[in-house]
Formats: C-alpha cells, sequence, structure tokens
C-alpha cells in the first residue's frame, strides 16, 4: 500500500472564517472513502485540497507523494480525476458530450488546437457507456438533464486514467431512479481492483456505494470520525456530525438514516 493523501493539522481560512481546522487524515491507494457531514462541514474545501485547487493556510498536504506548496500542481492535477459542481460550471454548453470527455486527457475544459487519436475516442466513448451515458456523445452538454451531466463528469474524471478520483456529491439533485443507478454504477467502479484509490463527498448515507471501505466524519471544519466505514460511521459519530439524534441502519452494503424518536 501506498499514501495517496497525507493531510496533518490542515487548517484552511478564507475571508476571516475558517473553513477547515486542524485536519488529520491519510488514505492509502487501495481504499475508498466517504466524507460525510452538513452544509459548511468543510467537504468541499477538504476536496478542493486533496485536488490540488487550494493550500492550506496552516498545516501540510501531500497528494500523489508531493507536498502541497513544494510541487507544480499543474503536473500533479492531470493524475487527479474531478467531478464536481464547479468543473461543470467551467464545461462550454455548446461542447459535445465526448469531447468533454476527451479533453480530460489534456486537463482543459472545452476543445482548442489539441489532437486526439482513435484509441482516445475509443476509451471516451467506453467510459461514457460505463457511466449509462453511450448514447450521449453527439449531444451537446447544455441539452442534458442534471443526471447525464452527472453520468458525463464521471466519465471525463476517470479518462486519464487516474491516481486518485474525487467525487464531489455525484449525486446531488438526482430523482430516486437516477440516483439508485448512478450509486449501482459508482459501486461497481469502487469494486473493481483496478480502479483508483477515491473519495466521494455526499450529505447522504444512503448515496454511499458498495464497496465504499472507510469514512471520515466533519462538522465546522473538524473531524468526528475517521476509519473504516462500520467502525467510523455509527448513529453516534453521525449524530454528533449532523447534531441530530439519529437511527443508522445497513442492508447489505447499503445505508439508511433517519431521525431518531
Amino acid at each position: 500500500m501506498a499514501e495517496v493523501l497525507a493531510l496533518a493539522g490542515v487548517t484552511v481560512e478564507r475571508g476571516g472564517s475558517r473553513l477547515l481546522d486542524g485536519v488529520d487524515w491519510t488514505v492509502q491507494d487501495d481504499e475508498r472513502w466517504v466524507v460525510l457531514g452538513p452544509n459548511g462541514a468543510g467537504k468541499t474545501t477538504l476536496l478542493q485540497v486533496a485536488a490540488t485547487r487550494i493550500h492550506p493556510t496552516r498545516g501540510t498536504a501531500r497528494v500523489l507523494g508531493e507536498r502541497l506548496g513544494a510541487v507544480d500542481v499543474f503536473e500533479l492535477r492531470p493524475r487527479i480525476g474531478l467531478a464536481s459542481a464547479a468543473v461543470a460550471e467551467q464545461v462550454p454548453r455548446s461542447e459535445r458530450v465526448l469531447d468533454v470527455v476527451l479533453t480530460a486527457s489534456y486537463g482543459v475544459v472545452g476543445r482548442w488546437r489539441e489532437t486526439y487519436d482513435a484509441a482516445d475516442r475509443a476509451r471516451a466513448g467506453a467510459l461514457l457507456s460505463v457511466m449509462g451515458a453511450g448514447r450521449l456523445g453527439a449531444r451537446t452538454f447544455g441539452t442534458l438533464s442534471e443526471g447525464e451531466r452527472k453520468r458525463v463528469l464521471v466519465a471525463r474524471a476517470l479518462m486519464s486514467d487516474p491516481e486518485l478520483l474525487l467525487l464531489d456529491e455525484p449525486a446531488a439533485g438526482l430523482d430516486l431512479g437516477g440516483r439508485e443507478d448512478l450509486v449501482r454504477r459508482l459501486g461497481r467502479i469502487a469494486a473493481d481492483p483496478a480502479s483508483p484509490c477515491a473519495v466521494l463527498v455526499t450529505h447522504h448515507v444512503e448515496e454511499i456505494p458498495p464497496g465504499v471501505t472507510h469514512a471520515l466524519l466533519l462538522r465546522r471544519g473538524r473531524v468526528v470520525a475517521a476509519g473504516p466505514v462500520a467502525e467510523a460511521m455509527t448513529a453516534a459519530t453521525l449524530g454528533e456530525a449532523f447534531d441530530v439524534p439519529l437511527v443508522l441502519e445497513r442492508s447489505g452494503q447499503r445505508w439508511t438514516a433517519r431521525a431518531a424518536g
């Protein structure tokens, strides 16, 4: 095993607010993590650090063996697959879906003068099919539904064969059918030993795919619990993170939570 992420005392402050507060977190290359917490817990900020989009105000963050602040992040980013609302906002609405996926090979958003060969196009098409979006290749990104965009962005995140896959609320805004289909497909990816180390951010335990091995719970920028999912994610720790008494139930590899009482 090798460390993919190693955060020690990571604090992030912006505009007088402390978004992360002394976070210690280590992720190994054979692990699949879920990051849970309420709005404002620091989940997206944590993912931005892992994606090398922001640097800690204090503490140290090592990503893929390199220390942020002592490495050219533009060399690291092609090794990281990221799907997030921020990436979606950068994609030109007129961009063809196949090109949305292809451009991840160069770490850019929007086709320009870069060239791709038949193998690139075949890989992009295959990844779209894996995500249930194979028929969308000729469509433009702006014509897609929210669920279709989520699938395309995950395919894009996988295009460069990353060593680290980061998914920021991939099921947010989906209806029940769309959520369950996406969770099932993400579960297949998580179960594949050849898949990259993955970190998925969500608000809801129902969106945790099968195959997730570890959980990190945050509240107000601080770690509530971290470790193997069945140990770190309990009714007590989840209730502490969300500040409400909860009942947590597991059926097979899926989870549900509801208010106690």
